[in-house]
C-alpha cells in the first residue's frame, strides 16, 4: 500500500494546523476572561488529537502509514521538549505561576533530555515494555501540563486575583499560545503512534549475541 500520498497530505495538514493556531492566537481567539475556563484553548489542543484518532481508526491506509514511520525518529523529535526550561525562566520572572510552570517545565526537560537515549537504546522489540513506559511518562507530563493550566482559573478565581497577580494568561497569546495549541497535541500524537507501533512488536526478540550463543551450542 502506497504511503507517499499520506506523507504529503499529513505534512500539509500539519502546516495548515500551525498557520491556523498562529492566526487564531494573533486574533485573540484564545483569550478568555479571568472568570471563565480557557475553553477555546482546550478545544484547540484536543481537537487535533480527536481528529487523528478518528482518522487512524477509520482509515486502513492512514493507519498503515503512521505505523510505518520510524519510532526512532518520532522519539528523537521529543528532544525538543528540553526547551521546557523556558517555563522555569518565566516562573523566575513571575510571568507564569509556579503551580503550572514548575511541573510543566521540569517534566518537559526530563522527557526532552532522555529522548535521545530512548530513541537509540529502547526503540526496538528487546525493550518493548521500557519503550512504552517512557512514552506513557511523556504523555502523562503533557496531560498534567494541560490539566494544571486549565485548573489555574479555579485555583485562582477572579475575585482573588489582583492586578499584579501571576496567572496563565500569557499562555493564551503569542508566542506561548503555540505550545498548548500546536506543540502539545503534536507531541501527544507522536507518543500515541509510538505506543501503537510498539504494541505490534513481539514481547521479546533474541539479541544477536544470544542468537550466536544458541547457534554455537546447537
Amino acid at each position: 500500500m502506497k504511503t507517499k500520498p499520506y506523507g504529503k497530505l499529513t505534512a500539509g495538514l500539519i502546516a495548515a494546523w500551525f498557520v491556523l493556531a498562529a492566526s487564531a492566537s494573533a486574533l485573540g481567539v484564545f483569550e478568555t476572561s479571568p472568570n471563565s475556563p480557557p475553553l477555546p484553548l482546550l478545544l484547540m489542543a484536543l481537537t487535533p488529537i480527536l481528529l487523528f484518532t478518528t482518522w487512524y481508526l477509520a482509515s486502513t491506509g492512514f493507519r498503515e502509514f503512521t505505523l510505518s514511520l520510524s519510532p526512532h525518529t518520532l522519539t528523537w523529535v521529543q528532544a525538543w521538549r528540553i526547551a521546557g526550561f523556558v517555563f522555569l525562566a518565566l516562573y523566575a520572572y513571575r510571568i507564569l505561576p509556579g503551580s503550572f510552570a514548575l511541573p510543566a517545565g521540569w517534566g518537559d526537560i526530563i522527557i526532552g533530555a532522555t529522548a535521545p537515549l530512548v530513541a537509540t537504546k529502547l526503540a526496538d522489540p528487546n525493550h518493548r515494555k521500557s519503550f512504552i513506559g517512557w512514552q506513557l511518562l511523556g504523555m502523562a507530563d503533557l496531560l498534567t501540563a494541560i490539566g494544571s493550566g486549565a485548573l489555574q482559573r479555579f485555583l485562582h478565581p477572579a475575585p482573588m486575583v489582583g492586578l499584579n497577580a501571576v496567572t496563565t494568561a500569557p499562555m493564551t497569546t503569542l508566542p506561548l499560545s503555540l505550545i498548548p495549541t500546536f506543540a502539545v497535541p503534536l507531541f501527544l500524537i507522536l507518543h500515541i503512534i509510538c505506543i501503537a507501533q510498539a504494541k505490534r512488536w513481539p514481547d521479546r526478540e533474541l539479541r544477536p549475541d544470544r542468537m550466536h550463543s544458541i547457534a554455537v551450542h546447537s
